[in-house]
């Protein structure tokens, strides 16, 4: 076993890898969001039933784009970063002489804490605690050699999908029932009223929904979600996105491979899903996915992270990583709009708006976060949330104003801080970074 290797000192190493991480962490959340409107938007979706009165061509369009497109890519990309940010944090404890362990626990209980509320409230679909437990498994395997790392991941992906494979050959050779389309309308639609009531009424739905969603992320999501933490681990015990200009080649490859191979199975995966809910065709879509859908989301950050070096990119680059310094808060504070729009405590609006207009509604609602994220940094170095689960992981209260204005200095974001100087630390970092030649 090899113990972790720090990341360079250097502040200039600290700021770009921080500002890359940053950047990934914002277009991951934008990926989420559009995912989960689509699932607080309607009851119906998920369940293998297109909402009634939705049915044009046009509806049929944004559902298999969203599902094709967004849907278990980008869940994958925010827990590769989990992985990757988990070397960063035993790193910064290093760098303070502090224990791990006491931390990390710390972290993870408010993690669950913070999920749980969320999942009853707001979404069933959280994916915070889920990722607090995980965590600790993480923990457990923190020295594993980064190569065996990429192994026991890629071993993961494969049982997994090997599981639905043979679910769907039992299937297949059983001769099930299939799929109860009355059933899961009749369900969908007392979702839908419930969901329309009272706050109260809201929260006995979410009570409601939370088996089916724990065993849907134990057996699905749980696995895959560890597998691509593993590969963050091996990541971030590498520095791997120090100095990603080293990476091009890999970048190109994972292009390569997640455009085709990734998208033909996103495609396969979107298909069996609205076409074919309940069977054995479904479940080897699944399959496919869960092998498939890692090389997509690949292909995604290699894209963003190529990206990066360009003027355009260093422009988009600049509106993400503030989002992306503010996740948590950002990602409660989407649920929350959402639930204000779609249920009970607010508009209920749950079945009235047709795809289309969902992602619109999406789209909106990323861009205001962008323009409130970098606003809010400028005056603060942590999210609300962040600073609480900050305060949760050090046991002390961390600043909640800036207390010098440079990036890099004492309550700059290296150190744990921000920026006062309008600039986010990446783009200080991303003027710096010569264009890599290709």
């Amino acid at each position: 076993m090899t113990e972790l290797t720090t990341p360079p000192s250097t502040p200039r190493a600290k700021v770009r890898r921080l500002a890359d991480v940053d950047v990934l962490r914002g277009f991951a959340l934008f990926g989420i969001l559009m995912v989960n409107s689509t699932y607080l938007a309607s009851a119906h979706h998920g369940t293998g039933l297109k909402d009634p009165g939705f049915d044009s061509a046009l509806d049929e369009a944004a559902r298999y784009l969203v599902a094709v497109f967004f849907e278990t890519k980008f869940y994958l990309l925010f827990s590769f970063l989990f992985g990757y940010s988990f070397t960063l944090q035993l790193a910064s404890a290093e760098r303070d002489g502090a224990r791990f362990l006491p931390r990390f626990l710390r972290r993870c209980a408010g993690l669950f804490a913070l999920g749980a509320f969320h999942a009853v409230t707001l979404f069933p679909g959280d994916i915070l605690s889920t990722y607090a437990v995980l965590g600790l498994v993480l923990l457990a395997v923190r020295r594993v050699r980064p190569r065996t790392a990429v192994r026991a991941a890629i071993g993961l992906f494969t049982v997994t999908a090997a599981g639905y494979l043979l679910l769907a050959f039992a299937q297949h050779t059983a001769g099930g029932p299939g799929f109860d389309a009355d059933a899961a309308a009749a369900r969908a639609q007392r979702a839908t009223e419930a969901l329309r009531g009272s706050p109260g009424s809201v929260i006995a739905a979410h009570l409601e929904q939370l088996p089916d969603v724990a065993f849907l992320l134990a057996f699905f999501q749980a696995p895959a979600a560890f597998a691509a933490f593993l590969l963050g681990l091996a990541a971030g015990r590498n520095n791997a996105l120090a100095d990603v200009t080293r990476h091009q080649a890999l970048l190109r490859r994972l292009q390569w491979t997640g455009f085709t191979v990734g998208l033909a199975g996103a495609v396969t995966y979107a298909h069996t899903s609205a076409e074919h809910p309940g069977t054995a065709y479904q479940l080897l879509g699944l399959g496919i996915d869960v092998i498939t859908a890692p090389l997509l989301a690949a292909a995604y950050a290699a894209t963003l992270l190529r990206l990066l070096s360009t003027l355009r990119g260093r422009r988009l680059a600049g509106a993400l990583a503030p989002a992306g310094r503010m996740t948590l808060t950002n990602y409660l504070t989407q649920s929350l709009v959402l639930a204000l729009l779609f249920t009970g405590y607010g508009a209920g609006l749950v079945g009235h708006l047709p795809p289309p207009a969902v992602a619109a509604l999406a789209l909106t609602l990323f861009a205001a976060q962008l323009t409130l994220s970098r606003y809010w940094l400028r005056h603060h170095p942590y999210g609300p949330a962040e600073w609480l689960l900050r305060a949760t992981t050090l046991a002390r209260r961390p600043p909640w104003h800036h207390r010098t204005a440079g990036p890099t200095g004492p309550g700059g974001r290296c150190s744990g801080g921000g920026v006062t100087s309008g600039h986010t630390p990446g783009q200080h970092a991303w003027r710096r970074r010569r264009r890599p030649r290709t």
